[in-house]
């Protein structure tokens, strides 16, 4: 991905000691690349390293490992899940079997893992995926295709806009607390936010 920012000079991790401590070590702790996974096995890992790249255009190891790291954590622990629909297994079912379906599908496509493949089959897979009509195996059962690229996208995006490389590229300031927005009218920006560059 071709880094395309209006802020190229901008550096959200700037700010960080106007936040309070708890928010700040959140912050923090995003930025730290190795974390132990709990829940993924490696390939599983290789697998959602790739989906999650071409998902998102971006190869920065630091961001994909943050993604990883954090739909990792999210589905290791005991939270609920709040409302899912009928026939859809729960998220840990749904991407422990969904990414073994996945990488099945790299070898059935051209012999490798979907991890190995080139970018235009897997960009084919991952489409066919959201569309729910890639090719029924045995390794799909249970698994509903536009459920599990959904869950996928979800969690991937979240991850990806909560990492603060992320915030100085789109210019977003951090969180607001316990400082506060200072002014309220339309074109102005108090000075500890981002200011486009042309």
């Amino acid at each position: 991905m071709e880094k395309h920012t209006h802020y190229p000079t901008y550096d959200v991790m700037t700010e960080q000691n106007a936040w309070d401590t708890h928010t700040r070590s959140l912050v923090q702790a995003r930025t730290i690349r190795e974390h132990p996974y709990r829940f993924f096995n490696s390939v599983e890992t290789e697998c959602l390293r790739a989906y999650c790249s071409l998902l998102m255009d971006d190869r920065r190891g630091e961001i994909i490992q943050y993604i990883l790291s954090h739909i990792d954590l999210s589905v290791s622990g005991n939270k609920g899940e709040g409302q899912r629909k009928i026939g859809v297994p729960p998220a840990k079912v749904l991407l422990r079997n969904g990414l073994k379906a996945i990488d099945e599908s790299g070898w059935m496509a051209n012999s490798q893992p979907f991890s190995q493949l080139d970018e235009s089959l897997q960009r084919q897979i991952m489409l066919q995926i959201s569309e729910g009509t890639l090719a029924h195996t045995e390794a799909w059962e249970g698994i509903p295709q536009k459920e599990l690229f959904q869950k996928l996208l979800t969690l991937t995006v979240e991850a990806y806009y909560s990492h603060p490389q992320i915030w100085s590229e789109i210019g977003f300031g951090g969180p607001a607390y316990p400082r506060g927005y200072l002014t309220s009218r339309m074109g102005q920006h108090d000075p500890w936010e981002a200011v486009s560059q042309p």
